[in-house]
């Protein structure tokens, strides 16, 4: 979406990116979680290369 973590996530772990799109979508409006997980594994992405 905004900085390529889903798009990265789903080839790491063969899932659709959709499927990926969705669950950060639902953990960021139930329990904000998404949010700070999403910016972890950017920076995890980041640092991976």
């Amino acid at each position: 979406m905004i900085l390529g973590v889903c798009e990265w996530l789903s080839g790491k772990l063969g899932w659709s990116v959709k499927v990926i799109r969705i669950a950060f979508v639902i953990a960021a409006l139930f329990a904000g979680a998404g949010v700070g997980l999403y910016l972890i594994l950017w920076l995890v992405k980041m640092f991976s290369k």
